[in-house]
């Protein structure tokens, strides 16, 4: 089968694949911080605690590059020496076809970053723990078709040995995904990396809020992953749903997200016990990002939706207290003067993105009765809203941040990555 992508051939210039480098930990520089932030836990699975095919797809309108992913078998493993590591979170794809579906669906969210953003750039694709080469075996081939650089993140060494005898012209990084500096490699590689990789369970909140950071300096395009169906499920979440929670909260403010199609346990060796998903992340950028935060500082509405989604059953008026009298030194009218104050008035930028039809903006204004709310009534953007009411009360337009810095590690935890 084949399949249209839009990319102008012309005008790339991509570098060739370097030889076979395997990137060892050691010449990674991770610094660490004795700053802590407020409230996110993990569950026994190491999971944050808070608490089918698209018919309707339509290629951009541009000259098209026809490209070809054949079904290609996973490749026999060893017997005996390559068995996965649960430690690791080892689920190993098996179908051809699966792997062949996802791949596609990478280009297709790849492709249409690259000609959203700079029609004329280039694709810098990294797999994220590639394992024993499922996806890797078909990504090589495809990579080459498309004369877009590849390269992988992989934790065990047995996978690096596997393939380095496989594909010798191959970039691995030998580090753990969850140290990944993206906003390095990105300049290095001279632009926007777009990820994919089949992600284990029980670090996939972890992985993706990593990702979330690092589309701060615009290191990271876009993401195709795959993941437990119930945690997709969370992130394109409707408000007012019990799937409704952070995940949906932060990945709809900073990204365009479709559930692309789910993937039956059978694909996998061993088998999970649940279902897949796979899901794309078209990130919005530093730029769009700092016009839907209307001035608020991310960190900000990360103390919000940790008070408020640990107390989801509560209203919002009463999970809000704590946080108040924190941040107003126990001022008890000050605190009372917010929980009984309107919405503040809509930003200037918000007004105008609400003029051009802009859906972010349009669901942005907070009732008047935000007080009354339970957390997953509010959508994105309307926590954005109240994190400005709570933290901005007395600056009405802040937008003075157009080119502040939107923090380095805000959604990681402090022990992942540099600082």
């Amino acid at each position: 089968m084949k399949l249209l992508f839009s990319l102008l051939l012309a005008t790339l210039g991509i570098e060739k694949v370097a030889s076979f480098q395997v990137i060892s930990p050691r010449t990674c520089r991770t610094q660490t911080s004795n700053t802590k932030l407020l409230g996110w836990a993990q569950d026994n699975k190491g999971e944050w605690e808070w608490n089918e095919d698209d018919p309707t797809y339509v290629p951009p309108k541009a000259p098209v590059m026809v490209t070809e992913v054949k079904a290609m078998a996973t490749p026999t493993l060893p017997k005996g020496s390559f068995r996965p590591k649960q430690s690791l979170g080892q689920n190993f794809l098996r179908d051809g076809n699966t792997v062949a579906k996802i791949i596609k669906t990478f280009v297709k969210d790849a492709t249409k970053t690259v000609l959203e953003n700079d029609s004329s750039d280039q694709m810098r694709a990294i797999e994220l723990g590639p394992g024993a080469g499922a996806l890797t075996d078909t990504l090589v081939l495809t990579m080459k078709n498309l004369d877009a650089s590849f390269q992988c993140i992989e934790i065990d060494p047995r996978s690096i040995e596997l393939l380095g005898e496989k594909h010798p012209s191959l970039r691995v990084h030998h580090m753990d995904v969850m140290q990944a500096d993206y906003p390095a490699m990105a300049e290095k590689e001279g632009g926007p990396l777009s990820i994919i990789g089949n992600l284990p369970y029980y670090i996939t909140s972890q992985i993706l809020f990593a990702l979330a950071d690092a589309s701060h300096f615009n290191a990271v395009r876009s993401a195709t992953v795959t993941m437990q169906y119930e945690v997709g499920l969370r992130i394109v979440a409707n408000t007012s749903t019990k799937d409704y929670g952070i995940l949906s909260v932060v990945f709809q403010l900073y990204a365009d997200c479709k559930l692309h199609f789910k993937i039956p346990p059978t694909v996998f060796y061993p088998a999970p016990k649940v279902d897949s998903a796979l899901i794309g992340l078209h990130f919005v950028g530093p730029n769009k990002l700092r016009e839907r935060l209307s001035g608020i500082h991310p960190l900000e509405l990360r103390r919000v939706l940790t008070a408020t989604f640990q107390q989801r059953r509560k209203t919002v008026r009463n999970s809000l207290k704590k946080l108040l009298m924190d941040i107003h030194d126990g001022d008890k009218e000050k605190v009372q003067s917010i929980l009984d104050s309107d919405p503040l008035p809509l930003s200037k930028k918000t007004l105008e993105a609400r003029e051009r039809g802009d859906a972010f903006a349009l669901s942005q204004e907070l009732p008047k009765d935000w007080v009354k709310k339970r957390p997953e009534e509010l959508s994105s953007g309307q926590f954005v809203e109240l994190t400005r009411l709570i933290f901005h009360s007395d600056d009405h337009d802040n937008e003075n941040a157009e080119n502040a810095s939107l923090g380095r590690k805000v959604w990681r935890k402090v022990k992942h990555g540099n600082n």
